[in-house]
């Protein structure tokens, strides 16, 4: 049973604002290459975070992962971190990086990675819209 692999997937939301926006360039290329997402006064999203979790599961209890704990775990780097928040602003992580959906994907990814087991492996699916969405590692 040692090959048999499972993935176990645990999907949050949280609700965010932020600017795209590179300090460097003039506000025309700014404007140019960011659209509406470079408003001055910011713009939100209804983030769906999926965390996908991939392993062989426990002898005993059957399971790759506890996805009440994963929900905690989710709940306590993430949502505590980000939701109702101006990622631009309100954050530690965003304040020199530009909140790209690609970039809060890899964020999260690195904030969950050391509390979950190395032997398994994780995955972030980050969806900004419901047509638009990141995935993290590939």
């Amino acid at each position: 049973m040692e090959n048999n692999k499972v993935a176990v997937f645990r999907t949050e939301h949280f609700n965010a604002a932020h600017r795209l926006h590179v300090p460097d360039w003039s506000k025309a290329m700014n404007e140019s290459v960011f659209g509406k997402c470079n408003n001055p006064n910011y713009h939100g999203h209804n983030y769906e975070l999926t965390v996908k979790v991939t392993g062989v599961p426990d002898e005993r209890t059957g399971y790759v992962i506890d996805l009440k704990i994963l929900s905690d775990i989710i709940q306590k780097q993430v949502l505590d971190k980000f939701d109702h928040k101006n990622l631009n602003l309100d954050t530690e992580e965003f304040r020199q990086l530009n909140p790209t959906a690609e970039n809060i994907a890899i964020v999260i990814y690195y904030l969950l990675r050391p509390h979950i087991d190395e032997r398994l492996l994780l995955q972030v699916r980050l969806y900004e819209t419901p047509r638009n969405f990141v995935e993290y590692p590939v």
